[in-house]
């Protein structure tokens, strides 16, 4: 199953990266670039984007590029760390860079930034779990 098939499938089912309205932009092999539009409801009480709504954000363009390679994977581990605030109206692109990735683990570092300036929004660190002995397919009918 190719990168694309698998993001997709995954998408159809992931309703939570819907409601965001997260789009898949791009992805490859251990690479995901995402595009998200910051609406009301995802506002804090300071009017400024819900910390968890962006740590969604990262944690899907996590969860597809490490699934991308055709094996399941699953969170083991993640942190996120704010650097400025996304308003109402926003667009985000979250974006996937491998540090490491083996049969047993992964290791991806997410960027968010805002779409125009590109000026960086946080930064999120996430550490798979790699179920070498699960195709995807195979783990997901």
């Amino acid at each position: 199953m190719e990168a694309a098939e698998i993001v997709k499938a995954m998408m159809e089912k992931d309703y939570f990266s819907q409601w965001l309205g997260i789009e898949v932009i791009e992805i490859q092999l251990g690479y995901c670039r995402l595009e998200m539009k910051v609406r009301t409801e995802m506002l804090n009480g300071f009017s400024i984007l819900h910390g968890g709504v962006a740590f969604a954000m990262a944690d899907s363009c996590f969860a597809f590029a490490c699934n991308s390679r055709g094996l399941q994977s699953v969170s083991l581990q993640a942190s996120i760390h704010f650097s400025r605030p996304a308003m109402e109206g926003d667009v985000l692109v979250a974006e996937s860079r491998e540090v490491v990735f083996s049969a047993q683990s992964g290791v991806m570092d997410i960027e968010i930034r805002r779409k125009g300036d590109m000026k960086l929004l946080a930064s999120f660190r996430g550490t798979a779990f790699v179920k070498k002995d699960k195709p995807w397919e195979a783990a997901n009918q």
